[in-house]
């Protein structure tokens, strides 16, 4: 394969033949700039870049002798998300408050990666601020590679973009409400939201919230335990992160077996899912179940959750931006600082009431997976909507209370603290990718990782990519 055509490989192989000396990092930037040149004109996926610095950084690695930790990425080009610190690199949050920022320092996760030898290539777009749909008055809209007169999902839009149209091997996503998981499931790619404290966070980040938390992104479940294996451990900036006792994400995927007994559910007994998606979502599980596998419908009582997901989310904003608000308040989007002013009017009685649907949850969780394996629903409840929109309003029909409601199925999950991944399973009748969330028990990512690099064979879908954007009709 020429250097031009390194992008097409998977971040496995790719890191593979950096440690066997085959290919050197700086072959893998000439090619990745390359790509982007040829294809993010029509996405823009990747409106900051920061070329020069790789450069530099590969000079290291191109010098280095041998390096064959299971945690090296040994100059692998990523892409960060504009809602992580670069040092030197200029991040924006998505924000004309910050659209001249440049941050001295990375932050702790971007720092670990660096620090296991990833080399960051550039800053993948995001919404402003926080939301489920990719566009901000600094860079633009990010559009869906599959159509790209779709959304590509948010807030990791731009990174799920950069993997799927092969801009990118691996690339950094957060997840508050469903930020990794639906752009994952939108672009086809695979995304994990770790347990709280797996990946460690940056000093930007209320240090004991755990609904926020910092996950990989990949083209594959087997891409993304590699990045896992880099991305994982304690820094000191996050006092929740810790070093798991897992030597290698990658090395247990070797043990990877079907799981037993899952129960699915489109809805989760709550909430409204289209019927585009629904029948793609019921047609995979049939897979499954054609395999032996034990499909129940007999999932947790999700009652209440959405409503103590607002509430918890309005107070962690309003800790976040309160301040920023004060001074900045014009310079803010409308809905941001509706979900922001939201947290200043939150009464202790709101928040007993929340922290107990929580509670409960978490314990019908645990029921749960003493007699299943995993917990399966949809990664989002529609399939792309038009660019145009700014959100959706309603579900087949059913009206979305809030600009955020359409993601529910996501910040659902969000509340169990449970590891969760979101894979491709099918396509639509308009071939747009529909993806599965994976749910397992927390602090359960090996095993999570070893189910879904499973259910991945079966759908064959992650083969499929990179792609080359694809203009819609």
């Amino acid at each position: 394969m020429t250097s031009s055509q390194l992008w097409e490989m998977n971040a496995t192989d790719v890191v593979k033949a950096l440690k066997q000396k085959e290919i050197q990092p700086s072959e893998l930037i000439e090619s990745t700039i390359g790509r982007i040149e040829v294809v993010d004109g029509k996405v823009n996926a990747l409106p900051i870049r920061c070329f020069e610095r790789a450069f530099e950084q590969a000079k290291v690695f191109d010098a280095l002798g041998d390096n064959r930790g299971p945690r090296n990425l040994r100059g692998l080009p990523i892409v960060v998300k504009d809602y992580n610190d670069v040092g030197g690199v200029r991040t924006t949050y998505g924000s004309p408050i910050y659209s001249d920022y440049v941050p001295k320092n990375s932050d702790a996760t971007v720092e670990l990666l660096e620090a296991r030898g990833a080399i960051p290539i550039a800053k993948s777009n995001v919404p402003e601020w926080a939301g489920g749909h990719t566009f901000n008055p600094v860079h633009g809209i990010t559009r869906n590679p599959w159509n790209t007169n779709l959304s590509a999902g948010g807030s990791s839009g731009g990174s799920a973009v950069a993997l799927a149209t092969g801009q990118a091997w691996l690339a950094t996503g957060n997840d508050l409400g469903g930020s990794l998981r639906t752009p994952a499931g939108f672009n086809g790619v695979a995304g994990l939201r770790p347990s709280p404290g797996v990946v460690p966070r940056g000093k930007r980040l209320q240090p004991f919230d755990t609904l926020w938390v910092e996950g990989p992104m990949g083209r594959s479940v087997a891409d993304v335990a590699l990045m896992l294996d880099a991305g994982a451990g304690h820094m000191a900036d996050d006092p929740l992160s810790f070093n798991s006792s897992i030597e290698s994400y990658v090395a247990v995927l070797k043990e990877a077996a079907l799981p037993k007994r899952i129960g699915f559910s489109n809805g989760l007994g709550i909430l409204p899912v289209a019927k585009d998606v629904a029948n793609v979502t019921e047609a995979a599980v049939k897979k499954l179940v054609d395999l032996g596998i034990d499909v129940t419908d007999d999932v947790p009582d999700f009652s209440g959750v959405l409503e103590a997901f607002h509430t918890l989310r309005a107070v962690l904003l309003g800790t976040m931006m309160g301040e920023l608000l004060e001074t900045y308040r014009d310079r803010i989007s409308e809905d941001i600082v509706g979900n922001i002013e939201q947290g200043f009017t939150i009464t202790p009685e709101d928040l007993f009431h929340a922290e107990r649907l929580r509670w409960d949850l978490i314990q019908r969780m645990m029921v749960f997976f003493e007699t299943h394996d995993l917990l399966l629903c949809p990664s989002a409840s529609i399939s792309p909507f038009p660019v145009e929109q700014r959100f959706v309003t309603e579900i087949d029909g059913h009206a979305c209370e809030t600009y955020i409601d359409w993601f529910a199925i996501t910040f659902a999950i969000t509340m169990t603290s449970c590891p969760v991944m979101s894979i491709p399973c099918g396509f639509t009748k308009d071939f747009l990718p529909v993806g599965l969330q994976v749910v397992g028990r927390p602090r359960g990512e090996a095993a999570l990782l070893q189910a879904a690099h499973k259910l991945e064979q079966v759908f064959a879908i992650a083969g499929k990519l990179p792609i080359d954007p694809r203009e819609g009709v």
